[in-house]
């Protein structure tokens, strides 16, 4: 479980991380660079869909100023998968809630602006 977030900073079953994150079904916790810091692109997560999630949550940053390209968009939908695309801190209440209702979820967060 995520247990808490402030700018640039998450602590991750008490593992604190200062750099974007991926969190995969298993709840492992890994760096998440992109091409472009504020757009998030289908060519970002694709290796990260080896097991096919039933939810994906974007944290789109502490003001929220990122967001998804529209090829990304039409790639998950046509996969069936939900897409939640919040600010990080609600997306983290967000991935939280799903995790409690035992969902398959993955979570891409950004930390900052």
């Amino acid at each position: 479980m995520i247990e808490n977030y402030h700018f640039g900073s998450i602590k991750i079953d008490g593992q604190k991380f200062e750099n974007d994150v991926f969190i995969d079904l298993n709840e492992k916790v890994s760096f998440w660079w992109r091409e472009e810091s504020h757009l998030f692109q289908k060519k970002d997560i694709e290796s990260f869909l080896e097991k096919k999630p039933e939810i994906i949550i974007f944290g789109t940053g502490k003001s929220g100023i990122a967001r998804l390209s529209q090829e990304l968009k039409d790639f998950l939908e046509s996969l069936g998968i939900k897409i939640i695309v919040e600010p990080t801190e609600q997306a983290i209440e967000s991935y939280n809630q799903a995790k409690k209702q035992d969902k398959k979820v993955i979570a891409f967060l950004h930390l900052t602006c």
